[in-house]
Order: structure tokens, then sequence, then C-alpha cells
């Protein structure tokens, strides 16, 4: 593999010249990207923090099934401290499991019974890991956080500069829309003009014990995997009827049954548990009769829909000709038309038709690379 390296030039180079001898608290995961971004700033002349955040306990999700110290445990933990100890700067672990709990976790649970699919790492992000870590860093005489997010940012008069990583492949824009200005205006990425395998030849040159991680899972604390089977465990802590109801086809026939519908969402191909000839997907989940209706992929085709929670980075007008929108992390952003129907909601429109546009999930407008607003995907159509 091709080496690579950094001198302290280099990496003063990748961060706004403002931050260089500034305090900056770094939010520090376990894996290599937070840990690569931590040596960036020590090297180039910030007053650095590590801070890990304890977000969940696997007593509390189900256990650790995989057991590869990937997130919130004390190898992660570890791993942390030792990246800070070598290069010299403190390191500090906070919990904020009772905030995840109820910002995060809650929430993504209140969506999936109300049969929508959300994006759990945008609800971290925007009420958890920006503002209350930064309560806590703040009295340290902390002037930013700083993540491993690839991503770059900046101010100008319109408003916030959120733009595309240059590695597209690990562009993580997406998931920062619901930040607030005010915390992006002290956030620092020095990853955004990077890409994934210079990070981790980065960290075989700086010999940290994070260079060969494995990458974070979709959803952290769901370690297994199985939504159907952690939803179930919550839906008996508390308490819920049973959410088992029939599969049926677009016509309402009766083609099988399922153990719990918030184990779906929409686009769904595998683990549907039924055959009728030819590849179905889940094209509507409806809560009130818990059924999951099945359909072909010609059905999962939509050109319109609504948006609540909407967050604009910028000042734009009412109207939108000129922009792209992304509906899901790995979808590839179309163009499309927008109209903000007032402050909290908009309306978009595909120009052409796209598949699979999923209520819970969010939608990120963009213009070339910039991020200017987005919300949550609220009904389809």
């Amino acid at each position: 593999m091709t080496e690579f390296n950094l001198t302290p030039d280099a990496c003063k180079a990748l961060i706004d010249p403002k931050w260089i001898g500034k305090r900056v608290a770094v939010a520090m995961s376990g894996g290599v990207d937070s840990s690569v971004a931590a040596i960036i700033l020590a090297q180039a002349g910030c007053d650095v923090i590590g801070v890990t955040m304890k977000l969940w306990d696997y007593a509390s999700v189900g256990g650790d099934t995989q057991r590869d110290g990937r997130c919130c445990t004390i190898e992660a933990f570890s791993r942390c401290r030792s990246v800070a100890d070598r290069y010299g700067f403190p390191h500090y672990t906070l919990d904020f499991c009772d905030r995840f709990e109820s910002d995060v976790i809650d929430y993504f649970v209140q969506e999936y019974r109300q049969a929508r699919t959300p994006n759990p790492c945008i609800v971290c992000n925007s009420r958890v890991r920006w503002p209350a870590l930064w309560d806590k860093v703040a009295p340290l005489g902390c002037e930013a956080i700083a993540t491993g997010h690839y991503v770059r940012v900046s101010a100008d008069e319109q408003g916030i500069d959120l733009r595309r990583g240059v590695d597209p492949d690990r562009d993580q824009s997406y998931f920062l829309w619901q930040v607030s200005r005010e915390h992006l205006e002290r956030a620092i990425f020095p990853l955004g003009g990077l890409v994934k395998t210079q990070i981790r030849a980065l960290a075989r040159a700086w010999n940290l014990p994070t260079a060969e991680t494995p990458e974070s899972r979709d959803i952290c604390f769901v370690d297994d995997g199985d939504l159907g089977r952690f939803m179930a465990e919550r839906g008996a802590r508390d308490g819920l009827r049973d959410s088992s109801g029939d599969i049926i086809s677009q016509n309402g026939d009766v083609l099988g049954q399922h153990q719990g519908f918030e184990a779906y969402t929409i686009g769904q191909r595998k683990g549907l548990g039924v055959a009728v000839g030819r590849p179905q997907y889940v094209t509507e989940i409806d809560p009130e009769t818990a059924t999951v209706r099945l359909g072909d992929d010609a059905d999962l085709m939509a050109t319109r829909f609504a948006m609540r929670d909407v967050h604009r980075l910028v000042d734009t007008p009412s109207a939108l000709d000129d922009v792209y929108v992304q509906i899901r992390y790995r979808h590839k952003a179309a163009p499309a038309r927008v109209h903000f129907v007032d402050e909290n909601s908009a309306k978009i429109e595909f120009l052409q038709p796209e598949r699979a546009i999923t209520p819970g999930q969010s939608a990120v407008i963009y213009r070339e690379d910039r991020v200017l607003a987005g919300g949550v995907i609220d009904s389809v159509g």
C-alpha cells in the first residue's frame, strides 16, 4: 500500500488558521478517523483535549454479540487513551447514556413504531454530540469541537458553508444538516480534504492503535444488526401489544405473516418470508392494522414528497429550482425543485422519479457540493 504522511505544516493547511493555538475538544470514538483527526490538530499546534462520549451500555440494548470492541466499550476507551498518551494531550471519558437514551434511542423506537425509518446518527449529531458535549467542554476553555467526519465547513455572508468531503465514498455531510449554525461555526473537520486510504496510511505511519479498527456499524446500538429483535425486546419492556400481522399484496391479498412491522422499511426486499414468483419489495407499512404491503419495484417510484422539521444552513428564497436532493446516505442526489411552505416545512419535486422515498428518513438539499438545508421526509406523493 502506498505510504502517506503529513508534516506539521501540512496538518496546519487542513484546518482554518484561526484555530491554530486554540483549545479544541476532539470527540474520539476509538476508531481510526477521530484518532487521526486528533493527531492532525495536535501536529498543527492546537491545544487538544480528547473526549470520548459513552453513549449507551450493551446491557440495555441486548448484549455485545460481535465482541469486536468497536463502540462504547472498555477497549474503545483504552484505544483513545493510548492515542492521547502517545501524543501528550489529556483525555476524558464522559457518560452521556441518559441523554442518548432519551434523545436518540427513544426517538428511534417511537419512529419505527409509527412505521417510519429514522436516521439515529443525524439525531445524535444535532441533539447530543454537539450541544451536550459543548456544555461539558466549554467550561474547560475549549473554543471548538472537532470530529472525524469527512466534510468541510466555513462561514460566509449567506450562512454556514457546509460542503461534501473530497472523498465521494466517505462524504458525511448528509448526517450534519440538523446541527445548528451556532455549533457548526465552532466545528472543525480535519479530514474533509483527505480520503479514507490516506487516513489509514497516516494511522499506520503514526503507529496508532486504531489503525486497523473496523468501520462503525449503521446503527451502533443494535449490535447484531437484528432490528426485529431489538424492537421486540423494547416492546416487551414497554408492555406494548404484539405488532405481528399480515403481509399483503398491492390489491390486498394476504401473502403471509410477519412477527412485527417495526422490522421492515420501505424498499426492503430481503427477509420478507414470502414468495410470489418475482422480486417483491415493501411499498407501505400501516401501523394501525400492522400490515406490510408488498409490490413490484415500479411501485416504489415517486417524484413528490413533503418534508417537516426543516433546518436551513443558508439563507434561501422560498423556491429553488437548481438544486439536488439526497434522500438516503447512499442515494445519489438528484435534480429537484424545492418550495419552502414555511419555516418548518417544504415540498420537493424530483425532475425524474426516484426509488423508495421513505418517511422518517432525511432529505438534504445541495447546490453543487454545498448543503443548503435539510428536513425529515413526512409523506410521499
